[in-house]
């Protein structure tokens, strides 16, 4: 274990045998932290918080301070984080809100400077959220999603696997899976074709996923008739499925389409 002798680290705290902990970092009490992570200058790592293997966390990072909710009252609250994370410098994590919420993040996920992951959130594996985006209260964003830089998301919305949304765009409805949205407010542009490729979904479920797409957000038709004409006109596929099961489920509604045009 290689702590930085100016570090302030509890000795009530559970950490592995070779964790690395940066000049000035501070870790207080209830923290749990996974073999080879490291911790970089002036962190301060704090609250219920467990940490998984193999993480880096950079310069002034603030991991499981206190969540910025106005209900919050002192009641124990918790967050989790994977192994294999990258949380770049000054980057903010809270814990959840309310006698045992929790905040979790999965594995493998990039998080870069001066991201924010809310209370009660949920972020999956292998997802990328570019510096200053910023997650509101109880959102989900669910594996292999991309949040571009000074991106917005309201809180609890969704963001769907596999999708990408430009930078700057302000999220106040769930983003579907497999799609590539921007905007102010976030409309949908289409696939995510280059993610899909990359991911080797097969061709013939491409090619369903945007027969999809054009019904459910080029036709004009209503979520509940775009599904409906889903069932009749495409074969399903495991994606063509996920997608209707999104949307068929969304609590705050789906971003439709930037274009108005009919099929």
């Amino acid at each position: 274990m290689q702590i930085h002798p100016t570090a302030i680290v509890s000795k009530k705290a559970k950490l592995a045998d070779d964790i690395i902990v940066g000049p000035y970092a501070i870790i207080t009490d209830n923290i749990e932290i996974g073999s080879g992570t490291k911790i970089g200058a002036h962190c301060l790592i704090d609250g219920n918080t467990k940490i998984g293997k193999n993480c880096q966390v950079f310069t002034g990072a603030v991991v499981g301070s206190q969540p910025q909710d106005l209900k919050y009252k002192g009641e124990e609250s918790f967050l989790e984080i994977g192994d294999n994370n990258i949380i770049r410098e000054y980057c903010t994590l809270n814990p959840g809100t309310g006698e045992g919420g929790v905040t979790r993040v999965g594995s493998g996920n990039l998080l870069m400077a001066y991201s924010h992951i809310a209370h009660d959130c949920i972020v999956g594996d292998n997802c990328a959220i570019a510096n200053n985006g910023t997650l509101a209260g109880h959102v989900t964003i669910e594996d292999k999603a991309v949040v571009g830089g000074l991106v917005a998301i309201h809180q609890f919305v969704r963001i769907g696997k596999l999708s990408i949304i430009g930078g700057c765009s302000k999220v106040v409805q769930d983003i579907p899976p497999f799609s590539t949205c921007d905007g102010h407010p976030t409309r949908v542009y289409g696939l995510n074709l280059i993610g899909l490729r990359r991911n080797n979904i097969p061709k013939d479920s491409i090619q369903a996923l945007n027969h999809a797409f054009k019904i459910l957000f080029n036709s004009g038709l209503t979520a509940k008739h775009a599904l409906e004409r889903m069932d009749k006109e495409i074969k399903p596929t495991q994606e063509t499925m996920y997608l209707a099961d999104f949307v068929k489920s969304s609590q705050r509604g789906v971003c439709r389409s930037c274009r108005t045009t009919q099929d």
